[in-house]
């Protein structure tokens, strides 16, 4: 296995020139293939990881996710950015103690997202929003694992580019080391983004067909391109389409599209026994 120390040194050199694609594992499987198909580094996914236990995104206690992200860590060679919602607390001290158990499972990076969950106010307030990141990177102290700042604006219906500029380069200020704005997805939206808060780096969220490519964020400026929960939802997306197929009609053709068993059944066997030597 590849230390700790040396999966945030690869972590932060990723960061630092270039685009790079951060997969989104819902589980042990999905992240060994990601590693066998050579992404560099991988994110969890709190909605993915909720659909597998059967729940809606946003509603994973902090032990089961603290547990979620050990397993992923423990998985794979690759550094792992954690998923962590809203730090589990809405007082900075609370966010501090909780980024503090994130650090402890060997994760290489770590989001804190400025969304309380409330519908009455979805976002903490600004002041309050960089106090919270502030009180993160002082738990993150200098273990070397990177904050990245999220400003959740577009997916609670605030469609205000300004306002995310202005929280952006805020949680900048408070200490955030990556940037991260999910829901917007124009071209003209990411750049302004990427030149707010440069020379930091910016994670772009691409989770559907939306008309950009790796090379078209590359070229926005983006250092780092993750996709949410979209590849635990293709998976079912394959699923559904199966099952109801089965239900509805008593039909087995959507199985034609199915990964044959012994392709998975040998691709495993050979990880498993990479990881034994």
């Amino acid at each position: 296995m590849v230390s700790i120390a040396e999966r945030l040194r690869r972590f932060r050199e990723l960061h630092q020139t270039g685009c790079f694609a951060i997969p989104n594992p819902w589980d042990i499987g999905s992240a060994r293939y990601l590693q066998h198909l050579g992404f560099k580094a991988l994110a969890t996914t709190s909605a993915g990881f909720a659909f597998s236990r059967g729940l809606p995104d946003n509603s994973i206690p902090r032990e089961m996710m603290l547990e979620h992200i050990r397993e992923i860590v423990a998985a794979t060679d690759l550094p792992v950015n954690a998923d962590f919602e809203n730090g589990y607390a809405d007082d900075p001290t609370g966010v501090a103690e909780n980024v503090r158990l994130c650090v402890e499972t060997g994760v290489a990076g770590l989001s804190i997202e400025d969304s309380t969950g409330r519908k009455e106010q979805p976002l903490y307030d600004l002041a309050h929003a960089a106090e919270r990141l502030a009180a993160a990177r002082a738990a993150i102290a200098d273990s070397g694992v990177m904050l990245v700042a999220r400003a959740e604006c577009f997916l609670v219906g605030m469609d205000d580019l300004d306002e995310v500029i202005r929280r952006l380069q805020a949680y900048a200020a408070a200490g955030a080391d990556c940037l991260y704005a999910p829901g917007i997805g124009t071209r003209e939206q990411i750049a302004a983004v990427v030149a707010a808060v440069s020379p930091k780096p910016v994670n772009a969220l691409i989770s559907g067909p939306i008309g950009l490519t790796m090379a078209d964020a590359a070229a926005l400026g983006v250092r780092r391109v993750s996709v949410g929960g979209a590849l635990a939802r293709a998976a079912w997306g394959g699923f559904i389409k199966a099952a109801k197929e089965l239900a509805e009609q008593g039909s087995f053709g959507a199985f034609r599209d199915a990964t044959p068993h012994a392709e998975l059944n040998d691709f495993f066997r050979e990880d498993a026994a990479r990881r034994a030597r």
